[in-house]
C-alpha cells in the first residue's frame, strides 16, 4: 500500500512538472509586453533598426478582433517618426489587443537616414495624401471597414485634412488627439511671425528658409490659411467621426493649450490636470503619460471604460 501511494505521488509530481515546463498552448493570450511610459523610449529602437517599425507595429498579418474591430493608426508630431514618437503606445495598444499601425509622413524627400526619420516637415496637404494611401493599405490588409486614429501634435491636425478634404471621413471612426491644436498655436510668436510675413511681404524669405525646411510649421500658426480652412463651416470636426481631445495646461508648443479644446458634436474635451494635478506633462511628455494613456484607451473602447490612473508625471519625458 505504501509503495502504491509513493508511486501515485511521484506520478502526480511528474505531471505537474511537465505542465510547468510545457510550452504555451496555441491560441493562449501572450504575456503582456512592458510599456515604457517615456516619450523618448522609441529613439533606441530607431537607432537599432533605422527606418523600421517598433515591435508589434505594422504587422500586416494582424486581423482585428470582434472586441477591437478597428485597427489603430498612430500619427506622430512635427520632427517625429513611426518609431520615435510611439515607444509608449505601440506596446500599450498591443497589450490591449489592437492591430497597431503607423507611418512616418512628411519627411523631406530624397534625404538619407537619419534625416529621413524626421517626419512632419512637408506641407500638411502633402502629408494628408500620404496618409490617404496608408489608410487604404491598412484597410485592405486587415479587412476592416474603418480605422481609428491616435495622433500627437501635428498628428492631431494633419489627419483631419484627410478626413475633411480628401474623403477620409467614412473610413475613420474614433479620432483621439494628444496635444491638439485645432485653432493653431502662438508658441514662440508663431502667429505674430506669420502676420509679419504677410504684412511685409516676406514670403520669398520664408520660402528660402522655413518654407524649405519645415513648410508645415507656419501652417500650424494661428491665423494661417490652413487653420482658417480647417475651421471653416462651423469648426474643425467632420460629421460621423468621434473626437477625443486630450490636452495639458503645461503645453509650451500649443499656446494657448485651449486651442485643442474646441467644443463640437461627438467631441469630448479633456485636460489631464483637471482630474490629476500630479501630471506635469508638457507637449512631449503627454505622449508618455500613463494618465493620458488611460484616457486614450477609454476613448478607443468607450463601452468598457477603466479607471484612469493619477500618478506623478514629470515634464519632458512623461
Amino acid at each position: 500500500m505504501r509503495k502504491w501511494y509513493v508511486s501515485v505521488v511521484v506520478a502526480a509530481l511528474t505531471l505537474v512538472a511537465s505542465a510547468l515546463a510545457a510550452p504555451a498552448i496555441a491560441g493562449a493570450d501572450p504575456a503582456p509586453v512592458p510599456v515604457p511610459y517615456n516619450f523618448f523610449s522609441g529613439i533606441g529602437p530607431e537607432l537599432l533598426h533605422p527606418g523600421g517599425s517598433l515591435p508589434g507595429e505594422n504587422d500586416w498579418n494582424c486581423k482585428p478582433t470582434a472586441a477591437h474591430p478597428e485597427p489603430v493608426i498612430l500619427l506622430h508630431g512635427t520632427a517625429g517618426g513611426v518609431q520615435t514618437n510611439w515607444g509608449t503606445y505601440v506596446p500599450l495598444l498591443e497589450n490591449a489587443g489592437y492591430c497597431v499601425f503607423g507611418l512616418t509622413y512628411g519627411a523631406l524627400p530624397g534625404t538619407p537616414w537619419p534625416v529621413s526619420a524626421i517626419g512632419g516637415m512637408m506641407p500638411i496637404e502633402q502629408s494628408a495624401q500620404q496618409l490617404s494611401v496608408f489608410v487604404d493599405k491598412v484597410l485592405a490588409a486587415t479587412g476592416a471597414s474603418k480605422v481609428d486614429f491616435v495622433g500627437h501634435s501635428q498628428g492631431t491636425l494633419m489627419p483631419n485634412y484627410y478626413v475633411r478634404f480628401l474623403g477620409g471621413a467614412p473610413k475613420v471612426d474614433k479620432y483621439v488627439s494628444l496635444a491638439p491644436l485645432w485653432e493653431g498655436t502662438d508658441a514662440f510668436g508663431a502667429g505674430e511671425i506669420l502676420a509679419g510675413v504677410k504684412q511685409f511681404d516676406l514670403t520669398p524669405v520664408t520660402d528660402a528658409t522655413m518654407g524649405k525646411l519645415c513648410p508645415s510649421c507656419l501652417e500650424m500658426a494661428s491665423g494661417s490659411n490652413l487653420i482658417k480652412k480647417m475651421n471653416s463651416d462651423g469648426g474643425p470636426y467632420a460629421p460621423g467621426v468621434t473626437y477625443t481631445n486630450i490636452s495639458t495646461r503645461y503645453d509650451e508648443f500649443v499656446v494657448p493649450y485651449t486651442s485643442g479644446q474646441v467644443p463640437g458634436p461627438h467631441t469630448t474635451n479633456i485636460v489631464v490636470q483637471d482630474n490629476c494635478s500630479q501630471d506635469y506633462s508638457d507637449h512631449m511628455a503627454i505622449a508618455g503619460s500613463p494618465v493620458a494613456a488611460g484616457y486614450v484607451l477609454n476613448a478607443l473602447d468607450p463601452q468598457h471604460p477603466q479607471p484612469v490612473p493619477c500618478v506623478f508625471v514629470p515634464p519632458f519625458t512623461g
